[in-house]
């Protein structure tokens, strides 16, 4: 269902212009069908890529740096990603593709299986800890495109997956506002600003949600 990003064709001649950040996540999906070889390089690239990130930011990423993280040739990485650029866009698509595996057909609670309360519980923790994780490339993304959020192909996925819950959890209830005003709390900015200006850990957020969410419940 997804169309085809850039850094997922052999060489730089047949990637499409860069567009904004968000606007590349698919709904749904994966990689276009290819070898086995190609597949084990791409991810060993697409991690390394991720270490460096998480260790250093996105401003740290040269291709030089991760083709000797990876262990795959420079030009390998050249050919596969054509810049820098769209490494970090195919970095921030595969991580969403992850996580949209995990929360439509992976094991539950996060994924079927359990009632909605629990699984809405679920996708707002592994949400905060997805964007704590992103939120240096998710935050570049927002300042360029500010509401790009809302149109993208993953914000619109999980707030299809929200609405569904919130109305399992709540019959009755306007469940595509709900889906929204959960959604609300994890903009980039803010969960940057939390995480790294309030140096609020992962757990502290989640715990906020939970209590912000409890905030009308009967003591």
């Amino acid at each position: 269902m997804g169309t085809r990003k850039p850094g997922t064709g052999s060489g730089p001649a047949d990637a499409p212009a860069p567009k904004p950040l968000l606007s590349l996540l698919p709904t749904v999906g994966g990689p276009a069908p290819e070898r086995a070889d190609a597949a084990r390089n791409r991810r060993k690239i697409l991690d390394a890529a991720a270490r460096i990130v998480a260790e250093q930011g996105p401003e740290c990423v040269t291709m030089n740096q991760v083709a000797h993280a990876s262990g795959i040739g420079v030009g390998t990485v050249y050919r596969r990603f054509g810049d820098v650029s769209q490494l970090l866009w195919a970095l921030l698509d595969d991580r969403e593709r992850q996580f949209q595996e995990a929360y439509m057909s992976g094991p539950p609670p996060l994924g079927p299986g359990a009632p909605a309360a629990q699984r809405l519980d679920a996708f707002l923790d592994a949400l905060v800890d997805r964007v704590v994780e992103q939120r240096e490339i998710l935050l570049a993304a927002q300042t360029a495109a500010p509401t790009a959020r809302y149109t993208s192909g993953a914000y619109l996925a999980m707030h299809a997956h929200l609405t569904l819950l919130a109305g399992q959890a709540r019959p009755g209830a306007n469940a595509p506002l709900l889906a929204h005003l959960l959604l609300a709390p994890f903009s980039p900015s803010l969960m940057h600003h939390l995480s790294q200006e309030q140096r609020l850990s992962a757990d502290e957020l989640k715990a906020g949600i939970r209590q912000l969410l409890s905030l009308q419940q009967s003591p």
